[in-house]
Protein backbone atom coordinates (compact mmCIF):
# COMPACT_ATOMS: atom_id res chain seq x y z
CA UNK A 1 0.00 0.00 0.00
CA UNK A 2 1.19 3.72 -1.00
CA UNK A 3 1.07 4.72 2.61
CA UNK A 4 0.64 8.39 3.38
CA UNK A 5 1.09 11.13 5.84
CA UNK A 6 -1.83 13.34 4.72
CA UNK A 7 -4.54 13.31 7.55
CA UNK A 8 -7.39 13.18 5.61
CA UNK A 9 -6.48 9.92 3.74
CA UNK A 10 -5.01 6.53 4.11
CA UNK A 11 -3.49 6.16 1.33
CA UNK A 12 -2.34 7.65 -2.18
CA UNK A 13 -2.59 6.37 -5.99
CA UNK A 14 -0.59 7.97 -8.35
CA UNK A 15 -2.41 6.35 -12.39
CA UNK A 16 -0.49 9.53 -13.56
CA UNK A 17 2.98 12.03 -12.39
CA UNK A 18 3.87 15.53 -13.34
CA UNK A 19 1.97 18.33 -13.65
CA UNK A 20 2.46 22.31 -14.53
CA UNK A 21 1.56 25.26 -12.50
CA UNK A 22 -1.64 27.02 -12.79
CA UNK A 23 -1.93 29.71 -10.02
CA UNK A 24 -0.99 31.62 -6.79
CA UNK A 25 -1.28 27.91 -4.68
CA UNK A 26 1.19 26.07 -7.16
CA UNK A 27 3.99 28.20 -6.12
CA UNK A 28 5.64 26.15 -3.83
CA UNK A 29 4.36 23.02 -4.33
CA UNK A 30 4.96 20.05 -2.30
CA UNK A 31 4.98 17.83 -5.05
CA UNK A 32 7.51 19.83 -7.18
CA UNK A 33 10.04 19.75 -3.86
CA UNK A 34 9.72 15.80 -3.93
CA UNK A 35 9.97 15.66 -7.30
CA UNK A 36 14.27 16.87 -7.13
CA UNK A 37 14.69 14.15 -4.93
CA UNK A 38 12.34 11.08 -6.91
CA UNK A 39 13.63 11.70 -10.78
CA UNK A 40 17.41 11.70 -9.23
CA UNK A 41 16.43 7.81 -7.91
CA UNK A 42 17.06 5.17 -11.16
CA UNK A 43 14.72 2.73 -9.77
CA UNK A 44 12.04 5.23 -9.69
CA UNK A 45 9.43 6.15 -12.93
CA UNK A 46 10.41 9.87 -12.13
CA UNK A 47 13.84 9.00 -12.72
CA UNK A 48 15.44 11.79 -15.58
CA UNK A 49 11.98 13.61 -16.14
CA UNK A 50 11.17 17.40 -15.39
CA UNK A 51 8.44 18.03 -13.01
CA UNK A 52 5.94 19.44 -15.65
CA UNK A 53 6.33 15.92 -17.81
CA UNK A 54 3.24 14.39 -17.63
CA UNK A 55 3.23 10.58 -17.76
CA UNK A 56 0.29 8.31 -17.50
CA UNK A 57 1.03 4.62 -15.54
CA UNK A 58 -1.03 2.02 -17.10
CA UNK A 59 1.20 -0.65 -14.57
CA UNK A 60 -0.07 0.99 -11.21
CA UNK A 61 -3.73 0.86 -12.51
CA UNK A 62 -5.01 -1.99 -10.51
CA UNK A 63 -3.28 -1.03 -7.12
CA UNK A 64 -6.48 0.00 -5.24
CA UNK A 65 -7.67 -3.74 -6.81
CA UNK A 66 -5.19 -5.46 -4.04
CA UNK A 67 -6.13 -3.44 -1.45
CA UNK A 68 -8.65 -5.38 0.61
CA UNK A 69 -8.98 -3.42 3.41
CA UNK A 70 -11.46 -0.45 3.15
CA UNK A 71 -9.30 3.07 2.92
CA UNK A 72 -9.52 6.60 1.65
CA UNK A 73 -7.68 6.78 -1.32
CA UNK A 74 -5.97 10.35 -2.92
CA UNK A 75 -5.60 9.94 -6.16
CA UNK A 76 -2.68 11.90 -7.66
CA UNK A 77 -0.69 13.44 -4.52
CA UNK A 78 1.81 13.77 -7.32
CA UNK A 79 -0.28 15.26 -10.34
CA UNK A 80 -3.95 16.11 -11.15
CA UNK A 81 -6.25 13.63 -13.16
CA UNK A 82 -7.89 16.63 -15.18
CA UNK A 83 -4.27 17.71 -16.46
CA UNK A 84 -5.07 18.80 -20.11
CA UNK A 85 -1.79 16.20 -20.94
CA UNK A 86 -3.92 12.95 -19.45
CA UNK A 87 -6.03 11.83 -22.23
CA UNK A 88 -9.77 10.81 -21.80
CA UNK A 89 -8.86 7.33 -22.29
CA UNK A 90 -7.00 7.56 -19.33
CA UNK A 91 -9.02 8.90 -17.44
CA UNK A 92 -12.04 6.26 -18.43
CA UNK A 93 -9.65 3.59 -16.96
CA UNK A 94 -9.33 5.07 -13.96
CA UNK A 95 -13.03 5.93 -13.31
CA UNK A 96 -13.71 2.17 -14.28
CA UNK A 97 -11.21 0.83 -11.46
CA UNK A 98 -12.81 3.28 -8.79
CA UNK A 99 -15.77 1.64 -10.11
CA UNK A 100 -15.34 -1.69 -9.77
CA UNK A 101 -12.91 -1.15 -6.10
CA UNK A 102 -16.08 0.20 -4.14
CA UNK A 103 -14.61 -1.02 -0.78
CA UNK A 104 -12.56 1.70 -1.36
CA UNK A 105 -13.76 5.81 -0.93
CA UNK A 106 -11.45 8.03 -3.70
CA UNK A 107 -10.41 11.29 -3.46
CA UNK A 108 -10.29 13.64 -6.77
CA UNK A 109 -8.82 17.02 -6.14
CA UNK A 110 -8.26 19.20 -8.94
CA UNK A 111 -7.17 22.90 -10.12
CA UNK A 112 -9.08 22.51 -13.34
CA UNK A 113 -12.83 22.06 -12.81
CA UNK A 114 -13.68 23.38 -16.15
CA UNK A 115 -11.60 19.79 -17.74
CA UNK A 116 -13.18 17.91 -14.80
CA UNK A 117 -17.15 19.46 -15.50
CA UNK A 118 -16.65 18.80 -19.12
CA UNK A 119 -15.54 15.42 -18.78
CA UNK A 120 -18.48 14.74 -16.30
CA UNK A 121 -20.92 16.11 -18.24
CA UNK A 122 -24.38 14.58 -19.09
CA UNK A 123 -23.23 16.02 -22.82
CA UNK A 124 -20.18 13.72 -23.24
CA UNK A 125 -21.04 10.66 -24.59
CA UNK A 126 -18.19 9.17 -22.28
CA UNK A 127 -20.09 10.36 -18.94
CA UNK A 128 -23.68 9.00 -20.95
CA UNK A 129 -22.09 5.42 -21.44
CA UNK A 130 -20.42 4.95 -17.98
CA UNK A 131 -23.43 6.54 -16.26
CA UNK A 132 -25.24 2.97 -17.76
CA UNK A 133 -22.56 0.20 -17.91
CA UNK A 134 -19.40 0.03 -16.36
CA UNK A 135 -16.19 -0.86 -18.11
CA UNK A 136 -14.65 -4.73 -17.43
CA UNK A 137 -11.64 -6.37 -18.92
CA UNK A 138 -14.13 -9.29 -20.41
CA UNK A 139 -12.64 -10.11 -24.22
CA UNK A 140 -16.62 -10.37 -24.89
CA UNK A 141 -17.03 -6.56 -24.16
CA UNK A 142 -19.81 -7.49 -21.82
CA UNK A 143 -20.79 -4.88 -19.58
CA UNK A 144 -21.90 -4.75 -16.17
CA UNK A 145 -25.29 -2.59 -15.04
CA UNK A 146 -25.23 -2.54 -11.78
CA UNK A 147 -23.45 0.89 -11.56
CA UNK A 148 -24.87 3.83 -9.15
CA UNK A 149 -23.56 7.06 -10.85
CA UNK A 150 -22.11 9.62 -9.91
CA UNK A 151 -19.78 7.01 -8.46
CA UNK A 152 -20.89 6.83 -4.33
CA UNK A 153 -17.35 5.80 -3.62
CA UNK A 154 -15.92 9.30 -5.54
CA UNK A 155 -15.12 12.72 -3.72
CA UNK A 156 -14.68 15.53 -6.16
CA UNK A 157 -12.61 18.73 -4.67
CA UNK A 158 -10.67 21.64 -5.82
CA UNK A 159 -8.43 23.44 -4.81
CA UNK A 160 -8.94 27.61 -3.43
CA UNK A 161 -6.18 29.31 -1.88
CA UNK A 162 -7.87 32.75 -2.68
CA UNK A 163 -11.47 34.75 -3.23
CA UNK A 164 -10.12 34.38 -6.80
CA UNK A 165 -9.67 30.79 -6.58
CA UNK A 166 -12.56 30.47 -5.05
CA UNK A 167 -15.60 32.28 -7.00
CA UNK A 168 -13.34 30.94 -9.90
CA UNK A 169 -13.47 27.42 -9.23
CA UNK A 170 -15.96 26.29 -6.94
CA UNK A 171 -19.24 27.21 -8.93
CA UNK A 172 -17.58 24.74 -12.01
CA UNK A 173 -17.20 22.09 -8.92
CA UNK A 174 -20.92 23.08 -7.92
CA UNK A 175 -22.18 21.77 -11.75
CA UNK A 176 -20.70 18.72 -11.89
CA UNK A 177 -22.28 15.05 -10.93
CA UNK A 178 -20.47 13.92 -7.73
CA UNK A 179 -21.53 12.24 -4.86
CA UNK A 180 -19.89 14.40 -2.16
CA UNK A 181 -17.92 17.77 -3.14
CA UNK A 182 -15.32 19.28 -1.30
CA UNK A 183 -12.81 22.06 -1.41
CA UNK A 184 -8.82 22.46 0.14
CA UNK A 185 -7.83 25.97 1.01
CA UNK A 186 -4.59 24.63 1.58
CA UNK A 187 -2.11 27.16 1.72
CA UNK A 188 -4.97 29.17 2.53
CA UNK A 189 -3.64 32.37 1.13
CA UNK A 190 -6.27 35.00 2.47
CA UNK A 191 -9.24 35.24 4.11
CA UNK A 192 -11.99 33.21 1.89
CA UNK A 193 -16.07 33.51 2.09
CA UNK A 194 -17.30 30.85 0.79
CA UNK A 195 -20.89 31.08 2.29
CA UNK A 196 -22.80 30.95 -0.26
CA UNK A 197 -21.42 27.86 -2.24
CA UNK A 198 -21.91 25.64 1.34
CA UNK A 199 -24.88 22.71 2.01
CA UNK A 200 -27.42 24.52 4.03
CA UNK A 201 -30.08 23.08 5.62
CA UNK A 202 -32.85 23.14 3.46
CA UNK A 203 -36.57 24.64 4.94
CA UNK A 204 -39.53 24.41 3.76
CA UNK A 205 -42.70 27.23 2.86
CA UNK A 206 -45.44 26.84 1.17
CA UNK A 207 -46.18 28.87 -2.58
CA UNK A 208 -49.59 30.68 -2.91
CA UNK A 209 -50.76 27.45 -4.91
CA UNK A 210 -50.65 25.58 -2.01
CA UNK A 211 -47.87 23.10 -2.83
CA UNK A 212 -44.17 23.33 -0.51
CA UNK A 213 -41.55 24.94 -1.91
CA UNK A 214 -37.93 23.89 -0.10
CA UNK A 215 -35.57 27.05 0.09
CA UNK A 216 -32.40 26.85 1.69
CA UNK A 217 -30.32 30.30 2.52
CA UNK A 218 -28.77 31.57 -0.43
CA UNK A 219 -31.65 30.16 -2.72
CA UNK A 220 -31.25 32.81 -5.22
CA UNK A 221 -27.83 32.81 -5.66
CA UNK A 222 -27.58 29.29 -6.30
CA UNK A 223 -30.09 29.52 -9.16
CA UNK A 224 -27.67 32.53 -9.98
CA UNK A 225 -24.74 30.53 -9.92
CA UNK A 226 -25.69 26.52 -11.61
CA UNK A 227 -29.12 26.37 -11.77
CA UNK A 228 -32.37 24.85 -9.92
CA UNK A 229 -30.16 21.75 -9.89
CA UNK A 230 -27.76 23.43 -7.06
CA UNK A 231 -26.29 21.62 -4.13
CA UNK A 232 -23.81 23.12 -1.96
CA UNK A 233 -20.39 21.85 -0.70
CA UNK A 234 -19.86 18.74 1.62
CA UNK A 235 -16.86 19.12 2.85
CA UNK A 236 -14.35 22.05 3.74
CA UNK A 237 -10.09 21.23 4.39
CA UNK A 238 -7.84 23.98 4.71
CA UNK A 239 -4.51 24.45 6.09
CA UNK A 240 -1.35 26.48 6.16
CA UNK A 241 1.90 25.95 3.86
CA UNK A 242 4.61 24.14 5.11
CA UNK A 243 8.52 23.56 3.15
CA UNK A 244 11.46 26.14 3.04
CA UNK A 245 9.40 28.99 1.24
CA UNK A 246 6.07 28.49 3.08
CA UNK A 247 3.64 31.97 3.27
CA UNK A 248 2.31 32.03 6.99
CA UNK A 249 -1.06 31.91 7.55
CA UNK A 250 -3.82 34.64 9.53
CA UNK A 251 -5.65 32.81 12.26
CA UNK A 252 -8.63 34.85 11.45
CA UNK A 253 -8.56 33.51 8.25
CA UNK A 254 -8.73 29.54 9.49
CA UNK A 255 -11.82 30.56 12.24
CA UNK A 256 -13.82 32.61 9.43
CA UNK A 257 -13.77 29.21 7.41
CA UNK A 258 -15.02 26.95 10.79
CA UNK A 259 -17.57 29.74 11.64
CA UNK A 260 -18.77 29.38 8.42
CA UNK A 261 -18.88 25.74 7.96
CA UNK A 262 -20.23 25.55 11.78
CA UNK A 263 -23.17 27.84 10.86
CA UNK A 264 -24.26 25.76 7.32
CA UNK A 265 -23.24 22.61 9.27
CA UNK A 266 -20.85 21.74 6.49
CA UNK A 267 -17.88 19.41 7.58
CA UNK A 268 -14.48 20.82 8.26
CA UNK A 269 -11.26 19.55 8.58
CA UNK A 270 -7.87 21.43 9.51
CA UNK A 271 -5.04 19.87 8.55
CA UNK A 272 -2.23 22.12 9.91
CA UNK A 273 -1.04 25.72 11.01
CA UNK A 274 1.89 25.14 8.56
CA UNK A 275 5.61 26.50 9.29
CA UNK A 276 4.11 29.60 11.20
CA UNK A 277 2.06 29.74 14.69
CA UNK A 278 0.42 32.66 16.52
CA UNK A 279 3.00 33.82 19.34
CA UNK A 280 3.18 36.62 21.99
CA UNK A 281 5.44 39.42 21.72
CA UNK A 282 7.30 38.01 24.97
CA UNK A 283 7.26 34.85 23.35
CA UNK A 284 9.73 35.80 20.33
CA UNK A 285 13.03 34.81 21.47
CA UNK A 286 15.60 32.45 20.24
CA UNK A 287 15.96 31.02 16.72
CA UNK A 288 13.29 30.51 14.04
CA UNK A 289 11.94 33.99 11.17
CA UNK A 290 9.52 36.25 12.89
CA UNK A 291 7.04 38.88 11.28
CA UNK A 292 3.76 40.67 12.05
CA UNK A 293 0.43 40.73 11.08
CA UNK A 294 -0.89 44.41 11.33
CA UNK A 295 -4.52 45.47 12.14
CA UNK A 296 -5.15 46.22 8.13
CA UNK A 297 -3.74 42.76 7.76
CA UNK A 298 -0.38 42.93 6.17
CA UNK A 299 2.29 40.89 6.77
CA UNK A 300 5.89 42.45 7.57
CA UNK A 301 8.72 39.88 7.78
CA UNK A 302 11.62 40.09 10.10
CA UNK A 303 9.91 42.11 12.82
CA UNK A 304 7.45 42.54 15.37
CA UNK A 305 5.25 44.74 17.06
CA UNK A 306 4.47 44.66 21.06
CA UNK A 307 0.75 43.90 21.00
CA UNK A 308 -0.01 46.13 24.07
CA UNK A 309 1.29 49.12 22.13
CA UNK A 310 -0.04 48.15 18.57
CA UNK A 311 -3.26 46.63 19.46
CA UNK A 312 -4.71 44.58 17.15
CA UNK A 313 -1.22 42.85 16.09
CA UNK A 314 -0.26 39.23 15.29
CA UNK A 315 3.13 38.52 15.86
CA UNK A 316 4.12 35.08 14.16
CA UNK A 317 7.15 32.75 14.35
CA UNK A 318 7.96 30.12 11.69
CA UNK A 319 8.67 27.27 14.59
CA UNK A 320 8.10 23.80 11.93
CA UNK A 321 4.87 22.57 11.08
CA UNK A 322 5.12 19.77 13.96
CA UNK A 323 5.49 22.65 16.65
CA UNK A 324 2.70 24.77 15.09
CA UNK A 325 0.32 21.84 15.11
CA UNK A 326 -3.00 21.66 14.02
CA UNK A 327 -5.14 22.67 17.20
CA UNK A 328 -7.92 26.12 16.93
CA UNK A 329 -8.36 27.20 19.88
CA UNK A 330 -7.35 24.49 22.23
CA UNK A 331 -9.35 21.39 19.89
CA UNK A 332 -8.77 19.52 16.87
CA UNK A 333 -11.29 19.68 13.81
CA UNK A 334 -11.63 16.26 11.87
CA UNK A 335 -14.82 16.09 10.27
CA UNK A 336 -15.19 13.96 7.26
CA UNK A 337 -18.56 13.20 5.22
CA UNK A 338 -19.87 10.00 6.44
CA UNK A 339 -18.49 7.10 3.62
CA UNK A 340 -21.51 5.52 2.04
CA UNK A 341 -21.67 1.82 2.20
Amino acid sequence: MAKTKIDWADAVWNPTTGCSKVSAGCANCYAEREWKRLSANPMTAYFGRKFNDVACHPERLDQPLRWKKPRRIFVNSMSDLFHEDVPDEFIDEVFAVMSDAGQHTFIILTKRPDRMKRYLSPDNPRYTASKVFRLTKEPSGKFDCDLHWPLINVWLGVSVENQEAADERIPLLLQTPAEVRFISAEPLLSEINISRYLKWPICKHWGQDGNPRDYGKYHWEKQALVGEGWTGLDLVITGGESGPKARPMHPDWVRSLRDQCQTAGTKFFFKQWGEWIKLPFKALGGSGAIGCWSPGRSFSSGEACNESVYPGTINMKRVGKKVAGRLIDGRTWDELPEVQP
